[in-house]
């Protein structure tokens, strides 16, 4: 447990000072000492900061793995209660109840911090005392101007502003060390901790990572320990050769690395304690990101930019510096550290936010300020683990939510993620030997889709040593099943229509967006009655807050296996990206597939270089950086079902359809209509 000695310094520094700040804590939670309508608010926090302080208690006696399950269960609810189900209405969590009962003045800020404490839950399991003391002294710092008294009046607003400002700026090189620590440090082992070393029979150990625990992580946890051990290593397998493969085919040494973060959903410990040993193999340490379904999605939608209460250049120029020190002292740990395997998860509800006027969100000029800071932060990133030397692979599985049927769905999906790649690889040379050819390629929907898109394909100096589409089969991108490539933004132009869409864990109902010469022109969805709210909804959350976005990927997905799957199951709005990608063409806006290694060339199996690598936009990279990268990168697909044609455009004016009314229509390809009929 070498993350015990990274808190032990900060720890003692915080002692003295915890005592202190949680004796006024506890006073102001059992009398708080304001104006009437604030005094609930202040109780109700300090009673869950309290909580946490009973927690780290519990972690300084090493207590917290000998709770029964009941009490770690009880324990887990009694953090979370507040946001869970009905109980958010009338939580000071949520932005609407907090203003009505707080005022307009006050009610998004107290809202704001309060949302602040419940996602820091974590330290308190981690044993770090130091967060722990610093949210309680901000916490008695705002509740110490609201304290009644003779000479007292309610405080301006701008100074809680300036609370909450002076908190994030002075603390930000705490807050990143350890963020950025997580990625590239292996001494940072809580998670390693309990995946290597708990009894993972014993579902206690859930509770141990300090997060909201639902059915999901409980059922999983479950179901793969029923799985054998040979299921568990076939799994792994797939992960970690995926990873290694990706590697290999890009020509880049795995040798030279020392470390490799492992993200995983709570519930998978059994795959990930397997893939560790794997990794171990390839001379790669762990360093790990756990996650878990969310108790509240609409509760992180409400806070997503609760930054906006704080936000300027200024302080993002700090956060940049925090940034850059850390990575400055750190720098040989950067360079070893190989880039990210994942393991993702699907079968949630799709999720249509509600968009609450009382929800704080950035003005124009902070959404520049954060697409600034998103192009710094990416450049940072690409400088100390540098792009070209870098890969990932990512791998995804259903959850219980999915449904009854949720056993035989994983067994499909395992069987999904383990295709006939060389099966594939054939059948997709075929389409890319036509695509080669083209001049534009014109996809069009059918039924109420509206989609009627021509893309500009690079054009090919040497034919029988180059291509322009990737050959993609099973590595970094599990499962198998696409050819790509990066449009010629000049001259694509038309309309992407797609009737439903899950993305980024947000749900899109009759999504068009168009597009001129390569860029986005404009966009709407039917999600919220109110054009402009829908407007919104793609622009903060699609185009992350940029103005237009190029289109950096057009593919044809070819695992019409995926989609039969999704039918079969009526699953099809619950697939990740990951899967929905290869069940039909989509089209990515933002950076192209190949951002930050444009100059590194990579060949198909056949021996052609991949030319296509670069757009308009990318290749301005040379002179300016800032302008090449988006740092967003989001697929959008249309399924089958949705599907006229895709046909290829020659120069000449002669045509050939690749697929037409939702098939595969080109000679060598009939294969992959077999799991469409």
């Amino acid at each position: 447990m070498l993350y015990k000695e990274l808190y032990k310094e900060s720890n003692e520094l915080a002692k003295e000072r915890f005592v202190l700040v949680r004796e006024r804590v506890a006073e102001i939670e059992e009398k708080p000492e304001t104006e009437e309508k604030y005094k609930e608010y202040f109780r109700q926090t300090a009673q869950l900061l309290q909580k946490q302080a009973a927690v780290y208690d519990l972690w300084a006696d090493d207590a917290i793995q000998k709770q029964s399950l009941k009490e770690a269960e009880r324990c887990n609810q009694a953090l979370y209660k507040d946001i869970l189900g009905e109980a958010y209405q009338t939580s000071y969590a949520n932005p609407d109840y907090a203003v009505e009962q707080l005022g307009e003045e006050f009610g998004q800020l107290l809202c704001a911090y309060l949302a602040y404490i419940r996602r820091e839950t974590g330290a308190a399991f981690r044993g770090d005392l130091m967060q722990l003391t610093i949210q309680m002294e901000l916490f008695v710092e705002i509740y110490n101007r609201f304290e009644a008294g003779e000479e007292k009046d309610v405080p301006e607003k701008s100074a809680v502003q300036q609370d909450l400002y002076w908190f994030f700026h002075d603390y930000s090189e705490i807050f990143y060390e350890k963020s950025l620590r997580r990625l590239i440090d292996p001494a940072e082992d809580f998670e390693n901790d309990i995946v290597m070393n708990a009894d993972l029979n014993d579902l206690r150990y859930l509770y141990r990572y300090g997060v909201y625990i639902g059915e999901n992580e409980k059922k999983m946890a479950a179901f793969l320990n029923r799985l054998t051990d040979e299921e568990i290593q076939a799994m792994a397998d797939t992960y970690t050769e995926g990873y290694r493969i990706g590697f290999e085919v890009t020509g880049k040494d795995l040798g030279k690395k020392q470390t490799v973060q492992l993200r995983y959903p709570i519930g998978f410990e059994r795959m990930v304690r397997a893939a560790v040993h794997n990794f171990e193999k390839m001379n790669l340490k762990p360093t790990m990101l756990a996650s878990a379904t969310s108790p509240n999605k609409q509760f992180d939608y409400d806070h997503s930019e609760d930054r906006a209460l704080y936000l300027d250049k200024a302080y993002v120029e700090r956060c940049l510096e925090a940034r850059k020190n850390y990575f400055e002292e750190e720098k040989k740990l950067a360079a070893g550290h190989a880039g990210p395997a994942v393991i993702e998860v699907f079968g949630e509800v799709p999720f249509s936010p509600e968009n609450k006027e009382r929800a704080v969100k950035y003005n124009e000029k902070q959404q520049k300020i954060c697409v600034y800071e998103m192009n710094m932060a990416g450049q940072m990133i690409n400088e100390y683990i540098k792009g070209e030397e870098r890969s990932f692979t990512i791998i995804a599985y259903p959850i219980p939510e999915i449904g009854d049927r949720f056993e035989e769905i994983f067994a499909e999906t395992v069987k999904l993620n383990t295709l006939d790649y060389k099966l594939y690889q054939t059948i997709q040379q075929k389409i890319i030997d036509v695509l080669d050819t083209a001049d534009q390629v014109h996809i069009t929907g059918k039924g109420k889709n509206k989609t009627d898109l021509y893309v500009n394909i690079w054009k090919l100096k040497d034919p029988a040593k180059e291509t322009a589409f990737e050959n993609c089969v099973a590595d970094v991108n599990i499962p198998v099943g696409e050819v790509f490539t990066s449009p010629v933004l000049e001259k694509t132009t038309g309309i992407l229509f797609v009737g439903q869409v899950y993305l980024n864990g947000l749900n899109y109902e009759n999504l068009e967006i168009r597009f001129k010469d390569g860029m986005v022109e404009s966009y709407t969805c039917t999600n919220f009655k109110d054009e402009a709210e829908n407007k919104k909804y793609i622009r903060d959350n699609v185009l992350k807050h940029h103005d237009t976005l190029p289109m950096g990927e057009f593919a044809i997905g070819t695992n019409t296996t995926a989609y039969r799957m999704a039918r079969d199951y009526q699953i099809a709005d619950k697939l990740p990206i990951l899967i929905a990608e290869k069940t039909g063409p989509h089209f990515a806006v933002g950076d192209t597939c190949y951002s930050h290694e444009e100059d590194n060339i990579s060949y198909n199996p056949d021996g052609k270089a991949i030319v296509a690598r670069e757009n308009s936009v990318s290749a301005q990279r040379k002179e300016s950086v800032e302008k090449a990268y988006l740092n967003c990168h989001t697929d959008i697909t249309i399924p089958y079902d949705e599907l006229d044609k895709i046909t290829v455009i020659r120069k000449d004016g002669s045509t050939e359809d690749i697929i037409a009314d939702g098939k595969f229509v080109l000679v060598g390809t009939e294969q992959l209509n077999e799991p469409l009929l």
